[in-house]
């Protein structure tokens, strides 16, 4: 029998592609996302949460919406939302899965509050190379583009740059080219997995501050 998952879902392409590799595994039957967001958005993507709606309407799967009060809540208070968000939704889950790529401790937290609610944690992109994953990601046809820009380790002028491989050749040497130090962040418009895409207009850029966002909106 194949395992019922929730994918946590952050509108971005390591999100997108744990969801395309899932539909792909016999092992597993993908019954909705999940999404935690504050003031309307996604917190690092900055997505809005309209557009959120949009993709996994288009995905064609339930959307949970986890709201929470900030975006550092204290670490039980996080979990806590998360957990019963999930229970909250009606979806039966037995697995709950995450796009994180890097084995730097993430799985352990995951796993100590996930686990005990009797599910599962999966990690299909976990301790895969950035230069590997990203080829899959522009070679499966994954559309997508820079949204936010850690100006600390990236120069702004990226934001609002379609992630393809000349992006990847014109990072600068020590940019991880998935962005999982932090660089960046992507908002997705197309993929496999969708139906159809996404039609957004960029309608500016916010250069305030350390990290750098870019301003669209729904084109119906």
């Amino acid at each position: 029998m194949k395992k019922r998952v929730i994918v946590s879902w952050s509108s971005g392409k390591d999100s997108t592609l744990t969801l395309c590799r899932l539909l792909e595994d016999d092992r597993y039957q993908v019954v909705g996302l999940y999404t935690t967001y504050v003031a309307g958005a996604v917190p690092f993507q900055a997505t809005p949460i309209d557009v959120v709606k949009a993709q996994a309407e288009s995905i064609g799967l339930p959307l949970v919406l986890i709201e929470l009060n900030e975006v550092f809540p204290p670490n039980g208070v996080y979990q806590k939302m998360v957990v019963e968000g999930i229970r909250g939704s009606g979806l039966n889950v037995d697995a709950v899965a995450f796009g994180d790529m890097f084995c730097n401790g993430i799985e352990e937290y995951r796993r100590s509050y996930i686990e005990p609610q009797g599910w599962e944690c999966v990690f299909p992109l976990l301790g895969e190379g950035s230069e590997v994953l990203a080829n899959e990601i522009i070679a499966s046809g994954i559309k997508t583009t820079l949204s936010t820009v850690d100006t600390s380790q990236l120069d702004g002028k990226y934001l609002g740059r379609d992630y393809n491989s000349a992006l990847i050749a014109d990072l600068p040497l020590g940019c991880d080219p998935c962005g999982e130090d932090g660089e960046f962040h992507t908002i997705v418009t197309d993929a496999p997995c969708f139906q159809y895409p996404l039609d957004i207009e960029i309608t500016g850029f916010q250069r305030e501050g350390r990290f750098h966002h870019l301003s669209y909106r729904l084109v119906s």
